[in-house]
């Protein structure tokens, strides 16, 4: 089963928190796949900081909406100042048990992670290791 994700950019703005949805971002990507945290949240994070990049992403319109994501991730950036992520959990679409019909959404997308690229590899690095 796939782990659908989108990342999208942001502007860091003065009284635009970072565990909220922004009302503008500047750029889109899907991944497919992996896109839970200790997946895309370490490629991301590696990415910003190692200028690697990030494969298996498309680039989407702003406007691209998805039914079956599961986490949405923010880069915050603005020029000078260090880049933020923030990562969501988004919540649950909800379905008739009966006759199927979509019904809406159990719940808010829940805001699981902000921080510094360092602080999201430091938390999610840790809970794959501890894994196994």
């Amino acid at each position: 089963m796939s782990t659908r994700a989108q990342i999208r950019f942001a502007t860091r703005e003065d009284g635009v928190s970072f565990s909220e949805h922004p009302e503008k971002i500047h750029a889109q990507f899907y991944k497919h796949s992996d896109g839970y945290p200790e997946g895309l949240g370490l490629d991301i994070a590696d990415s910003i900081m190692n200028n690697v990049g990030l494969s298996g992403i498309e680039i989407e319109p702003l406007t691209a909406k998805h039914g079956d994501l599961e986490y949405i991730y923010y880069i915050w950036q603005y020029p000078g100042k260090e880049t933020w992520i923030s990562i969501f959990e988004v919540a649950i679409d909800s379905y008739c048990d009966h006759c199927f019909q979509f019904t809406g959404r159990k719940g808010e997308d829940k805001c699981i992670f902000v921080g510094l690229p360092t602080e999201l590899i430091n938390k999610y690095k840790e809970n794959t290791n501890n894994d196994g």
